[in-house]
């Protein structure tokens, strides 16, 4: 089952996404659906109104979430093939609401950075309220997954150890298009411009989407809307060499098999 927020004539509005339409919810965006106790049966009972697949404007999967949490270093192969060890514990930082577009939006370039850079990421989106999770309550508490781009400005990253300043630009983020609760994801990969820069296997993961969920909420108490950003693997432009950035008029593409894709144009930012 496939379920999305989407831009109507009259504001946004939950949906499910089905082949021949998609159904309102009875909620304004998935977020405010989420936090329904019987969401699931909702969803596969809703009978609202319909509207085309075709052309359907997607907004940011969870406009307004509680928490973006977002995983570093999180690639078995690209972390070993660095000559660094494995890590222990999840390497944790994170965004904010105004960072995150549509599947199909302009990605804005943060203004003043010059290294503006892809990383192409599994979304989890949490389902249900969990705190202290035993790994059967976190994946109990997961609703589906999500494709997301950690669109990154690295020259505001590295200004500092801690990362949040160069990974939360306003309309920097898109998320979508829709959450799958039945995914079983597969390979994760970007292009730029039509070349193929990152393609792994989401197996490959040190820190699995149950692990993250688990260690989070021992933490915080995760809420429906959560979303987590498991980490990208190698291929990102900044280790390039030269490096590649993204430029006004990049054409970023975003796939995870079994979820669905994005695509984003980078425009001039504020």
């Amino acid at each position: 089952m496939k379920l999305a927020t989407i831009r109507t004539a009259t504001g946004t509005a939950a949906v499910r996404v089905d082949d021949d339409a998609a159904v309102e919810l009875g909620a304004t965006d998935l977020g405010e659906f989420l936090a329904w106790p019987d969401w699931e049966a909702a969803a596969q009972d809703a009978d609202g109104p319909r509207h085309e697949v075709a052309g359907l404007d997607y907004a940011a999967l969870v406009p307004r979430p509680e928490k973006v949490f977002c995983v570093g270093l999180n690639y078995r192969t690209h972390i070993l093939e660095m000559g660094r060890e494995l890590p222990r514990t999840p390497a944790l930082f994170a965004k904010f609401a105004r960072a995150l577009v549509g599947a199909y939006d302009a990605v804005e370039l943060p203004a003043g950075s010059q290294q503006v850079d892809w990383e192409a990421e599994l979304g989890v989106v949490i389902g249900a309220e969990v705190r202290h999770a035993t790994p059967e309550q976190a994946g109990a508490a997961i609703a589906g997954y999500t494709v997301v781009n950690d669109v990154t400005a690295r020259d505001f990253q590295y200004r500092s150890v801690q990362w949040l300043q160069g990974k939360t630009f306003e309309r920097s983020t898109p998320v979508g298009p829709w959450l799958v609760t039945d995914a079983q994801p597969g390979e994760i990969s970007c292009e730029v411009d039509g070349d193929v820069v990152q393609e792994a296997d989401t197996a490959d993961l040190v820190f699995s989407p149950v692990d993250l969920v688990a260690y989070i909420s021992q933490i915080v108490t995760l809420v429906p809307g959560d979303i987590i950003a498991t980490g990208t693997p190698g291929g990102v432009g900044h280790a390039r060499t030269p490096p590649r950035y993204l430029t006004e008029g990049s054409k970023l593409v975003t796939r995870v098999e079994g979820v669905g894709e994005l695509r984003n144009t980078l425009v001039k930012g504020n």
